[in-house]
């Protein structure tokens, strides 16, 4: 995939710069993102899908939306510039949007407009002044999603070529993105990891899991459904139970058995494949169970024990967590508020989930208003830049000392 996306990204940048906007329709015709329309949607044309939805489906996109903008609303007011007092002067810093987001929806096996609403409302909500998404071949509903987002572009490409067009801009058409995020199939995450430095990027999301930690109080039919929900996203999906009852694994075991016979098609046979990869273990302790999941640092972690919330703030690793019965993993990918692009492949161990500090830049200042007042900083400076071999450094500091002459001019 790697040398794929690399191919598709020289293709459309001969000359190294934009992309190039007939190399981007070709591609695009080629791999089955375009037929013959356009490949981008206007607003007005978003508005009109979100306008032939049915009011239960306008309802619920709008439920969601206001959810996830009052999570993100809460996250971008929980930082905040700050000002201290230095020896003479203040230091701070400042915290500002980038000002071009680029948001990915996958538009493959199933339309996603869950996936249009965690990142581009969460761009919206940090401040971004341009939020572009692009999503191949994109449902009504994934067109709807865009226009209550207020996106002021929608692509209809997807795979290494959106990623593309995102990061380094397509002609007058769509400007170059400062941070693209959103999960994607492997050549999107490959496209990513090869504009990342050029652009910022949220992750390399991985195949999707879900690590369910329960005891003997648990409900097994719960439990077996939300593991073959997440075993439905795809083929390499994992579904992994953790307990203390060995009794509770069986019967869960028996009871997903049955559920899987009940989805319907494709969704059956997707959930079989990722569930032949998944497994069970069973341990003597609940704090067996913390050690195994925070080894494994799941995307998704729910808990189904007794004092749940306890069991939750003792496990370390995880993207999301989602504490007691009630509590579905399914309710957090459909808007509770959190974010649902979290990290995969136990990236959960030094990273976080998307969110507005994706967006964010914290930038530091200084000032000296009183030379006299920083002399003690001054002297601090000549001293350490000297340890460190730094003579440049050293006679610069001593261009503001009052007490010693720079070196170049004895």
């Amino acid at each position: 995939a790697l040398g794929q996306a690399k191919a598709i990204l020289e293709e459309l940048r001969p000359d190294g710069g934009k992309v190039d906007e007939a190399k981007l329709v070709e591609i695009a015709k080629r791999l089955g993102d375009l037929s013959d329309g356009p490949f981008v949607v206007s607003k007005e044309d978003c508005k009109t899908a979100f306008d032939g939805l049915t009011e239960q489906e306008r309802t619920s996109l709008s439920n969601i939306h206001r959810r996830v903008k009052a999570f993100a609303d809460a996250q971008r007011k929980s930082v905040a510039d700050i000002e201290i007092d230095i020896p003479g002067g203040k230091a701070g810093h400042t915290v500002s949007p980038c000002k071009a987001a680029g948001c990915y929806a996958p538009g493959g096996r199933y339309p996603l407009p869950s996936s249009v609403v965690m990142t581009a409302v969460t761009a919206r909500a940090a401040g971004c002044e341009t939020v572009i998404l692009a999503s191949p071949r994109p449902a009504k509903i994934t067109l709807a999603a865009a226009h209550i987002c207020d996106v002021d572009l929608m692509l209809c490409v997807g795979g290494a070529q959106a990623i593309a067009a995102m990061a380094y801009g397509v002609g007058d058409v769509v400007p170059s993105c400062d941070v693209i995020v959103g999960p994607g199939n492997k050549w999107v995450t490959a496209a990513k990891s090869i504009v990342n430095g050029h652009c910022g990027i949220d992750m390399l999301a991985g195949p999707s899991e879900v690590l369910v930690i329960c005891d003997d109080t648990a409900n097994a039919e719960i439990v077996a459904a939300d593991l073959i929900a997440q075993a439905e996203h795809d083929v390499v999906a994992r579904a992994i139970l953790v307990s203390t009852s060995q009794e509770m694994i069986d019967s869960i075991e028996k009871e997903v058995v049955f559920q899987l016979s009940k989805l319907p098609e494709p969704n059956q046979s997707t959930a079989r494949a990722a569930m032949s990869q998944s497994f069970a273990v069973h341990c003597e302790t609940i704090e067996q169970c913390i050690e195994v999941s925070d080894a494994i640092a799941p995307e998704h972690l729910e808990i189904q024990t007794r004092d749940a919330m306890k069991v939750g703030m003792d496990c370390a690793n995880y993207g999301g967590l989602f504490v007691g019965v009630n509590a579905a993993e399914t309710l957090g990918d459909y808007g509770a508020g959190p974010n649902h692009t979290l990290p995969t492949g136990g990236t959960g161990r030094y990273t976080g989930g998307l969110s507005v500090f994706n967006f964010l830049r914290i930038r530091t200042w200084m000032r000296i208003d009183d030379s006299a007042a920083s002399q003690s900083m001054v002297d601090d400076t000549i001293t350490m830049a000297r340890l460190e071999g730094l003579e440049g450094h050293a006679r610069a500091a001593e261009t503001r000392s009052a007490t010693k002459t720079p070196a170049y001019k004895n």
